[in-house]
């Protein structure tokens, strides 16, 4: 099922800021996706985000998977404020929002709320996790590689 002209266009929107928003690095990543509504998702796919600022990130998704036994898609926007940007060493939280786009068995938009955890996001890997709601109770799991400009955070 191919995706729908809204979130190509989205995606190409948010591609075509890459050399303005870049300006304090970005982010390119893995991720797997579970949400817990009816019917239930699962989907693994790729990440991509740019640092606005030291605290800011815009980031998004594109994953595919299983729903009700049929292959779906799911797509996400979303901002991201960091509570520990430049930390080297050990997690940093974060917080998250933005929307959802879903294609399958349902094709529904979701509004999505999240509270991230990162390893080490001001240095160059990490993994994170997610917990939060978009298209029920929503579990992210995923690996980033990052290229940061140095700066201080605020």
């Amino acid at each position: 099922m191919p995706l729908a002209w809204p979130e190509l266009l989205l995606a190409g929107t948010v591609m075509g800021v890459a050399p303005l928003a870049a300006q304090q690095g970005t982010e390119l990543g893995v991720q797997a996706v579970v949400t817990a509504s009816d019917p239930a998702l699962a989907v693994t796919g790729v990440y991509g985000a740019l640092r606005t600022s030291v605290r800011t990130r815009l980031s998004a998704a594109a994953a595919a998977g299983i729903s009700s036994g049929e292959l779906a898609f799911r797509g996400e926007v979303l901002g991201h404020f960091l509570l520990s940007p430049n930390k080297r060493e050990g997690p940093g939280f974060y917080f998250a929002g933005g929307v959802a786009a879903v294609e399958g068995p349902v094709d529904r938009g979701y509004l999505v709320l999240t509270v991230g955890l990162e390893d080490r996001p001001g240095a160059g890997s990490g993994w994170g996790v997610e917990l939060g709601v978009g298209g029920g109770l929503r579990v992210l799991l995923g690996y980033r590689w990052r290229w940061l400009r140095t700066g201080s955070a605020p």
